[in-house]
């Protein structure tokens, strides 16, 4: 009931994201997370507090799962002075540092060099944390993902690399870009203990989640988990998304992580089927208390936009 509880808040999250933006009252950059939730609950909710989370610019899932408050991302997303980045990130710069929440990124792969840094810090400190570094398939083809994999093993880094494979490189499929597509096979060849998981199942992540920071924790080194799932919205709201069979999406979208863990209560005896309406309530109640608070936060005062600019101005 977590895990969907988990889901079901980030799903409406961005749904509501969509209204807002269409009615202009958040702008810039939108990623949506919609269709890969059960990555997001499954991979953070069996981390610790002093565990670090290096995200991508399609964050708000991870930083909801993480437990980033609402309240703040909204806050966020709206540019207020409240926002968990005084309201300099935006929807692509979420950051918290209290909970080691070390951002989105708007550079493809950016958080690679980043993870390795902090779990280097952490393996230097005798900190007995681990490292998650989130990124896309579309970072596989970048120069870093090979240098931080190999730097990862070769130090025997507690780092967990957790690749959102959704099949698409912004408008790039999958086996346009890669000759071999298979991505945990080729996070293998750097010798990190790789396996592929099927990213539409919640539960199926949370297992995988678990066993690869286990094997973290007892000294197994660096682990690639490859994260098979798909977003059922466009790269972004730019996007015109002309690159997508319908059929395709409307195949993924039979596998919604949602309804199929949903069901799967409802068989087992731990949830009833009226159980979800009370959920969505609860959520959208909570969804609207951030949305107002987010509308009564000032904006950063004019004077302090150099602030966090120039050395010396914090």
């Amino acid at each position: 009931m977590s895990l969907l509880q988990d889901m079901i808040r980030i799903r409406r999250f961005e749904e509501r994201c969509v209204q807002l933006y269409s009615a202009e009252a958040i702008r810039g950059f939108l990623h949506l997370y919609i269709g890969e939730e059960a990555v997001a609950a499954g991979l953070l909710g069996v981390l610790e507090p002093g565990d670090a989370v290096v995200s991508t610019y399609r964050e708000h899932g991870h930083a909801l799962a993480r437990g980033v408050p609402m309240n703040a991302i909204m806050a966020e997303m709206y540019g207020r002075a409240t926002g968990c980045s005084h309201g300099r990130g935006g929807s692509m710069h979420l950051f918290d540092a209290e909970r080691r929440f070390y951002g989105g990124n708007a550079i493809v792969g950016g958080g690679l060099p980043l993870a390795v840094g902090l779990a280097l810090a952490d393996t230097l400190s005798k900190r007995n944390v681990v490292t998650v570094c989130l990124f896309g398939d579309g970072a596989v083809a970048e120069g870093e993902f090979h240098e931080c994999l190999n730097l990862a093993a070769l130090w025997q880094l507690p780092l967990l690399f957790a690749c959102e494979n959704n099949q698409y490189a912004m408008g790039t499929a999958l086996k346009r870009e890669h000759a071999v597509t298979d991505l945990a096979l080729r996070a293998a060849g750097y010798g990190l203990a790789s396996w592929p998981v099927d990213g539409m199942d919640a539960v199926a992540v949370r297992q995988a989640a678990r066993r690869a920071v286990e094997s973290i924790h007892g000294g197994g080194g660096p682990c690639f988990l490859e994260l098979r799932t798909y977003r059922f919205r466009a790269h972004s709201l730019y996007d015109a998304d002309r690159y997508r069979d319908k059929a395709e999406i409307e195949s993924w979208k039979a596998r919604d992580p949602i309804p199929r863990l949903f069901d799967e209560l409802c068989t087992t005896g731990g949830a009833k089927p009226e159980d979800r309406a009370g959920l969505e309530s609860a959520v959208d109640a909570e969804i609207d208390a951030a949305i107002a608070a987010a509308e009564a936060a000032p904006l950063e005062p004019v004077a302090d936009l150099t602030r966090y600019v120039y050395g010396g101005s914090a």
